[in-house]
């Protein structure tokens, strides 16, 4: 025990990995410091832009991490591989009572893997946040994250109701599932008002509900001709009739760029990657949003706001039957997306918090916690 932690209090070793991570681990360590426990944040760098990952750490109030792996990019073995092999000597130094790990990434899974080969002789747990998740389409490399990581977990920390059925048809013994709600809402109510002072979207010249926001980063939308051209043609659908802001992923840049579709892109207000605040306050002063991010379908599902979705299935479809969220018409074509984005608008917006899925409360975190003590 560290000196002055309580009688009774846990280390705790949190895993981030890449920036869909860090708005789920920052409430985590609050609601560990909160209770007297120690939080040792490991940043695997599997995210490689150093600047991107600074801005989230400081939007977020999170502390510097513990370690640092600096991973970088790589393809899934070499980075599975590269984060295995420096996580086990931290993990060996740490000895934590809980290994924590977030979301579907290739970090995630990497250190639950290192985690349950020594979970005996270390005497320590694997607690999966964000648990049960599943889209049952496995060409998706995060799929078999999920699977996986699940498989491995001592304790399945659940966001929604509907993941616990997923994991009991695959064997889970209910006693290791437990539901807590989902912890990234607690870091956008947390951060809301002061997205909301930014107003980013103000500072380029545009109304409150007279834009709309995409992103566009996935292999199924950006990795060929064909299917990036239909993307790009039904963004341009959509800025012809209002503006449209993308921050640009590297990804899609450079594909854009490889393809030769870089005119494409000059129809749509393309801004560089933005840090979490910034990207709060687009999404909370859009009129719609395109994407094809889970998180940002349940970002928008909090904050009330119509969101399309460019992706065949959803592993979040609790944003679809109790959110704003709906799914563009696949295989993706612009008839498709305008149509989907016709019935989003129509349907509106609702205020942030009303309605909306059990345990989306900006209260997860603390029951995290509870369930790790316990």
């Amino acid at each position: 025990m560290t000196e002055g932690a309580r009688e009774g209090s846990m280390r705790v070793l949190v895993v981030a990995g890449a920036r869909p991570n860090f708005m789920k681990v920052a409430p985590i360590l609050r609601a560990l410091k909160a209770g007297g426990h120690q939080g040792v944040l490991v940043h695997t760098g599997q995210h490689y832009d150093a600047r991107m990952s600074d801005a989230f750490f400081r939007d977020l109030e999170l502390p510097e991490p513990d370690f640092h792996l600096g991973v970088g990019s790589g393809s899934h073995a070499e980075q599975t591989a590269g984060v295995m092999t420096a996580f086990e000597p931290i993990l060996r130094e740490v000895e934590p009572r809980w290994v924590v790990v977030v979301g579907d990434v290739n970090s995630t899974v990497a250190c639950a893997l290192v985690t349950v080969k020594l979970k005996e002789e270390l005497g320590v747990g694997i607690a999966h946040v964000e648990a049960g998740l599943r889209s049952h389409d496995w060409r998706m490399p995060e799929e078999v994250n999920r699977v996986l990581t699940d498989r491995m977990s001592d304790l399945l920390l659940t966001p929604s109701r509907d993941a616990e059925p997923n994991l009991r048809s695959e064997g889970i013994p209910p006693e290791r599932i437990r539901f807590v709600g989902n912890v990234m809402i607690d870091t956008l109510l947390h951060q809301l008002p002061s997205a909301r002072e930014r107003n980013y979207a103000g500072a380029m010249g545009l109304q409150r509900d007279g834009y709309a926001v995409a992103t566009l980063h996935r292999p199924s939308n950006v990795d060929e001709p064909e299917a990036l051209a239909t993307a790009l043609a039904a963004l341009q659908a959509v800025a012809r009739k209002r503006p449209l802001v993308l921050p640009l992923h590297p990804r899609t840049r450079k594909n854009a760029e490889r393809f030769g579709m870089e005119d494409e892109l000059e129809a749509l207000t393309v801004v560089p990657p933005v840090g979490y605040r910034e990207m709060v306050s687009l999404l909370e002063g859009a009129a719609v949003v395109l994407t094809d991010s889970g998180g940002l379908q349940e970002e928008t599902t909090a904050l009330g706001v119509p969101c399309v979705t460019l992706r065949e299935q959803t592993e979040r479809p609790i944003t679809v039957t109790e959110g704003t969220n709906r799914m563009a018409p696949w295989p993706l074509s612009v008839e498709g997306v305008m149509g989907a984005v016709a019935a989003a608008l129509e349907a509106g917006r609702r205020e942030p918090g009303s309605g909306g899925p059990e345990g989306w409360d900006g209260k997860a975190a603390e029951r995290i916690v509870e369930e790790l003590a316990g």
